[in-house]
């Protein structure tokens, strides 16, 4: 058989066992595998030498004065600073019933005496084995939990970032757009038409600006404070979606179909602003040949609502369907039409904040559909009317 590799060969074991012969025994045979190995003829000397210098593996047997195996056992698992040791029990015991407490204590493995010295080693290097391997995936637990910490505080530096930059660009593009405004109405008459062209490239560059400024405050805002989720009616939500929708629904000749709707835990504000963003995108990507008509669904599941926003429209091609709630991210089909690239990564932050999921089906040239999750609520009710 293989002697255990390098990194294996340091371990620590302890080997507890009242019995002389026993120690003496086990100790020889580990030691020329090239474990460390520390010895304690009872259950308080173990204790103490455990946690003292907790070793890697800790040997136990199970019929030994003042304290058995079983009872040193549980002390140990109840530590949490010797909890994670790996304790095989050796014992003369071979019922069944022995077994299945050893087990139940929180042993990891149990070896009947008289033993086979190739058995022993073997089960000893598995555990040794599945020790190391148990440390390394904490450790790298830990650099990620790091590593994810650096990039929440990251993010939010960036959100705050572009929060700011976004919101003290908004007075002078204002400006801009306004004094080329009035340069518009005001030489109309007396500025050649190239330069007219130029001017209102600059305003449409102006506009579009102010759009992808707008958004981004809107994406940078999601998220930024802990929501307080209250009872919101989502009728009335998606009311206040489709007026400020008024103009582009109308312009689109666009047919809202949608009937009752339930109670949902949530922030008012976001959610207006995710059915809005969410009944906008399907205004916008509508095909030429056919009049825009977005119907609203909603599924009872367990703990939660399943809206629907179906569409009409071009569709999205399935490779693209990943990518869709990327902030910035513009798809090839939609590079004809106006749009940012933010609206549906705040859609995705909003429902997230809310506990939920969102995703997307479509069929080019048939529509698509937006689905999301919200929390359920009851609805409140009203006070009794007052009797005279």
């Amino acid at each position: 058989m293989e002697s255990p590799i390098t990194d294996l060969s340091e371990s620590s074991i302890l080997i507890v066992d009242d019995t002389p012969d026993n120690l003496r025994l086990l100790s020889k045979l580990l030691s020329q595998r090239g474990y460390e190995i520390r010895k304690a003829i009872n259950g308080p000397m173990a204790l103490a030498s455990a946690h003292a210098d907790p070793p890697d593996l800790i040997l136990l047997d199970i019929r030994m004065p003042e304290m058995d195996g079983y009872e040193v056992c549980q002390q140990l698992k109840a530590s949490e600073l010797t909890q994670a040791i790996p304790v095989i029990f050796l014992s003369a015991l071979d019922d069944v019933l022995d077994k299945v407490k050893a087990f139940g204590v929180g042993g990891v493995d149990y070896i009947t005496k008289p033993f086979q010295t190739e058995e022993v080693l073997v089960r000893i290097e598995m555990q040794l084995r599945l020790r190391k391997l148990q440390r390394q995936l904490a450790e790298h637990n830990q650099e990620l939990q790091k590593l994810n910490h650096a990039l929440l505080v990251s993010n939010q530096e960036l959100e705050q970032f572009a929060y700011a930059v976004s919101h003290d660009l908004q007075q002078p593009l204002q400006s801009i757009t306004g004094f080329v405004g009035l340069i518009q109405m005001k030489y109309q008459g007396e500025l050649d038409a190239g330069v007219l062209q130029y001017i209102d490239r600059i305003f449409e560059a102006g506009k579009r600006m102010q759009r992808l400024i707008q958004d981004l405050l809107a994406y940078a805002q999601v998220g930024q404070v802990d929501l307080a989720l209250v009872p919101v009616e989502s009728k009335l939500i998606v009311y206040q979606a489709l007026a400020n929708l008024e103009m582009l629904i109308a312009e689109k000749k666009a047919d809202i179909i949608f009937g009752e709707l339930p109670w949902v835990q949530g922030d008012e504000t976001q959610l207006v602003r995710l059915f809005q963003n969410l009944i906008g995108n399907a205004l916008k990507f509508t095909r030429s040949d056919t009049l825009p008509k977005i119907q609203i669904s909603v599924t009872e599941q367990a703990d939660h609502w399943l809206f629907g926003i179906h569409d009409n429209g071009i569709g999205i091609p399935a490779e693209s369907l990943k990518d869709i709630f990327q902030a910035f991210k513009r798809l090839k089909s939609a590079q004809n039409y106006v749009g940012t690239g933010i609206g549906l990564a705040t859609c995705k932050k909003i429902v997230k904040g809310h506990g939920g999921q969102i995703f997307a089906e479509s069929t080019v040239g048939l529509g698509t559909v937006f689905y999301f999750t919200l929390p359920k609520a009851i609805a409140p009710t009203s006070p009794p009317p007052e009797t005279s």
